[in-house]
């Protein structure tokens, strides 16, 4: 019974962490340039001051899939998605750099150029600011050109390019508050070949059908595990039934 008992507890534990990871992929389904997180499980020995005999379930988040979402066309003038292979070097609240395929860009009040969660988009010299301008282009190679008020299109100047980056894939994760990282926590440098395409943003990479499957099938494996700890304590209601009989 003790050993029943466990193993469907573990269990229904790593079942609800794992589909805490669907729920919150299916949750950004529509969330611009998110990436879906991976969840597998697996078997663990439990070691201690004794032999491993018992063996528990053990759920855990691998991996990020990094593939591309379906390009979305706006026409906005700040929207940028990238083409292929490549991240937008952005800047989290602490000053640290991050990465994030987020192109649904917007300049504030005090001219910095920063996506759609507000983070401030870094440049090849640190974070971009524009200055006041009657037209802005953001060419493939993320170069940002602007017309300033008052002026004519023979004018145009650039003002800043995007830091546009390509890590090795293996040496990438998710942080917790989503944005992707380097493992070694370095800033890789800028790299010339990742393009970009203006007027469009990318989507999620979720597939709606397979986390709905997947939270489904958790649920129906918790609902299992709960009736095999009812079962152990049933059995352990009928032992002590005996022992005070006996």
């Amino acid at each position: 019974m003790d050993k029943s008992l466990y193993l469907a507890m573990s269990g229904a534990k790593q079942t609800m962490l794992a589909q805490s990871v669907h729920a919150n992929n299916l949750a950004n389904a529509t969330t611009t340039g998110f990436k879906a997180d991976l969840a597998q499980a697996r078997s663990m020995q439990v070691f201690g001051g004794h032999h491993p005999s018992r063996v528990f379930a053990l759920s855990e988040n691998p991996a990020t899939q990094l593939a591309a979402g379906p390009m979305q066309s706006t026409g906005g003038e700040l929207d940028i998605a990238v083409k292929g292979d490549g991240w937008i070097a952005v800047q989290r609240a602490d000053g640290s750099e991050a990465y994030s395929r987020d192109g649904a860009l917007s300049i504030t009040a005090d001219g910095a150029l920063v996506n759609g969660t507000g983070l401030v988009v870094l440049g090849n010299g640190g974070p971009i600011n524009i200055p006041p301008a009657q037209k802005l282009e953001i060419g493939i190679d993320g170069t940002i050109s602007i017309v300033g008020l008052g002026e004519g299109p023979e004018t145009m100047a650039e003002v800043d390019r995007i830091k546009l980056v390509n890590p090795d894939a293996g040496n990438m994760e998710k942080g917790r508050d989503g944005l992707m990282q380097t493992r070694d926590g370095t800033n890789p440098p800028p790299d010339a070949l990742v393009r970009i395409e203006s007027g469009f943003l990318e989507g999620s990479n979720v597939n709606p059908v397979e986390s709905m499957t997947e939270i489904l099938s958790l649920a129906r494996k918790f609902e299992l595990q709960l009736k095999v700890m009812q079962a152990a304590e049933s059995a352990d209601r009928s032992s002590a039934q005996l022992l005070r009989i006996s």
